[in-house]
């Protein structure tokens, strides 16, 4: 037996007193203590800020997406002895897997999002607002990391996934975390957490470790700060009225438990595949982790005629389900956390029972491997609810474990109908392999879901399932559900950035954000943009290109090659009723034309072209008219080596504005091109 420490102010420290006992869920012996008492909340905060915040906030994206990266590396090689303690907490090989290894998943997927950004502490969000006639004045809004702390109180079914998918997030954003993990399981945590401080891999003040209650915490939480929370939806709304949130309007994301739903589409009769697809899709979220997944199926709804097959086969699969110690082959359902959990289970199950009746449940389980009076043991239970229209509590009351309730409905209305008298979910699943069915379902539904699994025979071998949020997703749900959102990709970091709009010249809004703005001041390059190396180029350089005048010749030539016989650029005969005066240039022989205009065709820094993005033709542009280009270093993104034999270079984005001899512009294009760095050649 062993006390937890509290990771503060760059130290281990053991709170005062004998503290919280965490026991083992197999096995009932205890596995540790827990104590907060005596650190200073306030201070941490403080710490936080000043020492873990300017640090993080200054490095750039890329360097932060590789920090999450050299984490992951690092905790992916020490995934054993998590493993080996998570077995304590209950879980199976399979429960460990999604809450070890899924986590660390989060920091790659978190690492690989950096690609997203520009290679600066800030990004540009959006587009350029014009605010004046004359093009002189124009909006912007720039996304910079806020100043304050990521506090992240978390639930105990997964002790390390829970930390890992919310700090990914805010690291990547440039802001530090006090993390405070359900008690219960803890211990999971610290062992993580020290390992991820002797890495060094984050830079002091990053990370910081609450193991015992952090009551009182949120006295001190100021308006820079971020709240996450995840648990019960009771907690959730206690915690996010706290005054001080209040006070200091103190963002606060809630992801709660809910009450989400399984769907079995009208259409998906026994026989079918998606029959047996969502038998076993439900069995496994009544099963894995014990059911103690805030995922998990709480409300199973199939069409009436289909409510004896569903409970038959249902029941079947869970009679199949080996429960007992993790650690003994065969074992396919651990145990609950705790047995203040499975006590907390049995006390919903009598409130559920007023509206329900049991239809699987095994009183007599065998646990096997283990002693069945020691360990958190509880068997699977399904219910049924005949009339969930009138008896409510199944869309009411949330027994955290194996137990589900099956419920019918007679038509697709009704279904749609059910799901939404949870009040707000995380999650819920429809299965079907009617895509009309699935459109009706999904756009009736989706308001009152926070995502939304459409499963069938097509993406059934790789769907990731009902109970698994994925971190280019978001993560959360109305309602009941807590309102909030948690990961979503490049939508997660912006809960942990400032956006603030930003007026002024297009010349002074490009020397901010470091991204040219049309009508900005442009200086004439020399030598050209292609004889320079990456690092030379600057944000407004440009080539200011010789001119061509455009001719019938140049329209035929150009269908010829392309094909492109479109009406408009080959038959004046057919131009009445048309925006066209006379045949009319193909846009993209003007895009190509500036292409031979502004490019240097010499061996040079520049590799390749990469791309074209926001291709736009404005004015159309006849035989006669004389185009020129100004072309303009837009942006410019670092690339990482990706061996040490790779070239070293990055990608420039060059706004391409072709102009005609009014001066108008009738095309624009932002290209992208690979250009090496200096010492390259």
């Amino acid at each position: 037996m062993s006390k937890l420490k509290n990771y503060a102010l760059g130290q281990w420290i053991e709170g005062d007193g004998d503290g919280q006992e965490l026991y083992n869920a197999i096995n009932g012996d205890l596995v540790a203590t827990a104590s907060s008492k005596g650190l200073d909340f306030e201070a941490m905060l403080n710490y936080g800020r000043t020492v873990g915040n300017p640090v993080l906030r200054k490095m750039t994206f890329h360097e932060r997406g590789r920090m999450l990266k050299a984490l992951a590396l690092f905790l992916m090689e020490r995934k054993k002895h998590y493993y080996a303690l998570s077995w304590a907490t209950g879980a199976t090989k399979v429960d460990s897997w999604i809450d070890i290894e899924g986590g660390i998943g989060n920091l790659f997927a978190y690492s690989s999002f950096r690609r997203q950004f520009p290679n600066e502490p800030y990004f540009v969000d959006g587009d350029t607002a014009p605010l004046s006639k004359g093009g002189s004045f124009i909006g912007h809004h720039i996304m910079v990391p806020k100043e304050g702390v990521a506090v992240h109180i978390n639930a105990y079914n997964f002790p390390i996934w829970g930390m890992l998918e919310k700090i990914a997030v805010n690291l990547l954003a440039g802001v530090p975390a006090i993390v405070k993990p359900a008690t219960v399981t803890a211990y999971l945590t610290e062992l993580m957490v020290k390992d991820i401080i002797d890495s060094k891999i984050l830079p002091e003040g990053a990370l910081q470790l609450i193991c015992g209650s952090a009551n009182g915490i949120l006295d001190h939480v100021s308006s820079q700060d971020v709240v996450t929370f995840t648990g019960s939806a009771s907690t959730g709304r206690m915690l996010k009225a706290h005054p001080r949130l209040i006070e200091e309007a103190v963002p606060f994301n809630m992801e709660a438990d809910s009450l989400n739903a399984a769907i079995l589409g009208e259409s998906a009769k026994p026989g079918t595949e998606e029959f047996d697809l969502f038998i076993k899709e439900v069995r496994k979220e009544m099963t894995v982790k014990c059911g103690q997944k805030c995922t998990a199926v709480r409300r199973i709804i199939v069409p009436e005629a289909l409510v004896e097959d569903v409970q038959i086969e249902l029941g079947k699969a869970l009679a199949k389900t080996s429960i007992g110690d993790p650690n003994t082959d065969g074992v396919r359902m651990g145990a609950m956390a705790g047995k203040s959990q499975v006590a907390d289970v049995e006390q919903k199950l009598e409130q559920l029972l007023k509206a329900s009746k049991i239809v699987y449940q095994d009183k007599d389980f065998e646990v096997v491997g283990a002693d069945k009076a020691k360990g958190a043991f509880l068997s699977p239970i399904l219910l049924l609810n005949d009339d969930p229209f009138n008896q409510l509590a199944s869309h009411e009351v949330e027994a955290f474990g194996p137990v589900s309730t099956i419920m019918p409905y007679k038509n697709l209305d009704d279904a749609i109908a059910l799901s939404k008298l949870g009040k707000g979910s995380l999650v819920c699943s429809l299965t079907s392999y009617d895509n009309r069915e699935a459109r009706e379902f999904v756009l009736g539904a989706a308001s009152h879901h926070g995502r939304i699994l459409v499963l069938n025979r097509d993406c059934a071998k790789e769907s990731t399932g009902h109970g698994s949020p994925m971190p280019m997703l978001v993560h959360g749900g109305p309602g009941r559900a807590g309102g909030g959102e948690e990961m979503g990709g490049k939508r997660g970091v912006n809960h942990y950035m400032q956006r603030t709009a930003i007026q002024g010249s297009p010349t002074s809004i490009s020397a901010i954000t470091n991204v040219y703005q049309y009508g900005g001041k442009q200086v004439e390059a020399n030598p050209h943009v292609f004889r320079q190396h990456f690092e030379e180029l600057n944000i407004g350089d440009t080539v200011f290109t010789h001119k061509h005048t455009v001719t019938t010749t140049d329209i035929v030539n150009f269908a010829n090659v392309s094909g492109d016989n479109f009406y408009a650029h080959m038959d004046e005969t057919s131009l009445d009723g048309t925006i066209f005066e006379q045949r009319v240039a193909h846009g993209y022989f003007v895009l190509a034309k500036a292409a031979g205009l502004f490019v240097d065709p010499k061996k040079g820094p520049v590799l390749l072209n990469y791309g074209i993005d926001e291709c736009r033709f404005t004015k159309p542009v006849y035989p006669g008219a004389t185009i020129g280009v100004r072309f303009t270093v837009k942006e410019k993104i670092d690339q990482e080596k990706r061996s040490e034999d790779d070239i070293a270079k990055g990608i420039v984005k060059f706004l391409v504005d072709v102009y005609d001899e009014e001066g108008e512009t009738v095309a624009l294009a932002t290209i992208l091109t690979m250009v090496k760095k200096r010492n390259q050649d």
